[in-house]
């Protein structure tokens, strides 16, 4: 039975109790739908070979070896990941484009018994639906976003007001990357492809009827772009900022990035990337504040001299500073700036 998608939160969806990428295990890493195993009817290797034999050879030999090689693939996960279903399990399947891969392996499981789906036209019929929800339909709720130099807990604060039933769209978390230069996350980056489709998915889940909470960003986070839609909204949206002495961002930011400086030479293999952009003897203090594990000093430096100017630059591009302002003496307390955040953001 072929499925046809016509969302990303298609109710059919719902009806089966396994999705399976059918997929090669590269093409399954770089983007799948969500909830998805990978059971590959072709490996890596394999694909490759098949694909080689049939440009080179003919297509025929090709599909009679890539028909063998499915096949011992299917065999070995009938007899493991898939040992346990009894006949009442449901599978949806999908390849590359709703093909010969998951066609072969859904013919198989059908004969066992399986009352099998497949995804009419696979895997690019999902990334269709993905690029048009973030390159093409605008969000429908209104877009607030808090804005706030570097170290100001604008994503920690943010998280606190989700937790107060705020809507949040939280684009570091999907990027899995905290937006500055020691920002990475333990398991790295997503793929473009799958930031999207994960983004596309938290977009088609939002309320339009509720206003949606944002953080600054600059229109790339780590190595990803932030899609069209996301990207106009936020320049568009109004912003609410955040004025934090530097001295408590500072104090801030060595706290939360406590491991980051567990690591002092991979701090110091970050700040050698800055020495095209700094006089010599600014690079040398941060060197010294690294060698004397002053997080702090390092902190206060880096903001001072590095992102608040760069931070105002990008800020006069794209706000008017017409924007409500909220005042915080420190970050010690951040229910309590949420609060103030929260009332701030009934008087918009």
């Amino acid at each position: 039975m072929d499925i046809c998608l016509t969302s990303l939160s298609d109710p059919v969806l719902a009806g089966f109790d396994t999705i399976i990428d059918a997929r090669s295990p590269q093409e399954f890493a770089e983007d799948h739908l969500p909830g998805a195993i990978n059971l590959p009817v072709l490996s890596d290797e394999e694909r490759a070979q098949v694909g080689t034999i049939y440009k080179q050879i003919s297509p025929f030999d090709a599909r009679k070896l890539g028909g063998a090689m499915v096949a011992a693939n299917a065999a070995r996960h009938i007899a493991g990941p898939l040992a346990g279903f009894g006949g009442g399990w449901r599978p949806l399947i999908y390849c590359w484009r709703g093909g010969q891969r998951s066609g072969a392996f859904a013919t198989i499981l059908a004969q066992i018994g399986w009352r099998v789906g497949r995804v009419e036209g696979g895997y690019k019929a999902w990334r269709a639906l993905v690029v048009q929800r973030v390159q093409h339909t605008p969000i429908g709720s209104a877009v607030v976003v808090l804005d706030g130099n570097t170290g100001s807990a604008k994503t920690e604060i943010l998280h606190r007001l989700a937790a107060r039933g705020h809507q949040f769209l939280d684009l570091e978390g999907l990027a899995n990357h905290r937006g500055s230069l020691f920002g990475a996350m333990p398991g790295g980056q997503p793929s473009q492809k799958l930031f999207e489709s994960r983004l596309a998915v938290a977009l088609e889940a939002l309320d339009p009827a509720r206003p949606l909470l944002v953080e600054a960003e600059s229109s790339r986070i780590g190595d990803l772009n932030l899609p069209r839609v996301i990207w106009q909204a936020i320049i568009a949206a109004p912003r609410l900022h955040l004025a934090v002495p530097i001295q408590a961002r500072a104090a801030y930011t060595a706290r939360a990035y406590a491991e980051s400086c567990a690591d002092p030479e991979g701090v110091a293999r970050i700040v050698n990337l800055l020495r095209p952009l700094h006089p010599a003897d600014r690079i040398k203090d941060w060197f010294r504040r690294i060698d004397a594990a002053d997080w702090t000093g390092l902190s206060e430096g880096l903001m001072r001299d590095h992102y608040d100017p760069r931070y105002e630059k990008h800020r006069m591009r794209h706000d008017d500073g017409r924007g409500p302002v909220v005042a915080l003496e420190n970050l010690d307390d951040l229910d309590s700036a949420a609060s103030a955040v929260e009332g701030a953001l009934a008087r918009l």
